[in-house]
């Protein structure tokens, strides 16, 4: 059972920091100070890759801290 958490442990953590750097940068330069940055994009992210990504972080993460949870309990 703790080489399973462990091998999926690991397997999460690559997981999580290749999703991390596939993101886009959320810097929006001096157009955030008008207000004029909002888009197309940026109003429907929830359905793009981006939102994708930003969604599977999310339950990526989770899952990591749950299971390196479970791995400090079980050692």
């Amino acid at each position: 059972m703790k080489i399973f958490l462990v091998i999926v442990f690991v397997l999460l953590g690559l997981a999580l920091s290749a999703i991390i750097l596939m993101q886009e940068g959320k810097s929006q330069g001096l157009g955030a100070l008008s207000g004029t940055t909002d888009s197309y994009w940026q109003k429907n992210r929830g359905r793009s890759v981006e939102g994708n990504l930003e969604k599977f972080t999310k339950f990526a993460a989770f899952a990591f801290f749950a299971v390196a949870l479970v791995l400090d309990i079980i050692w």
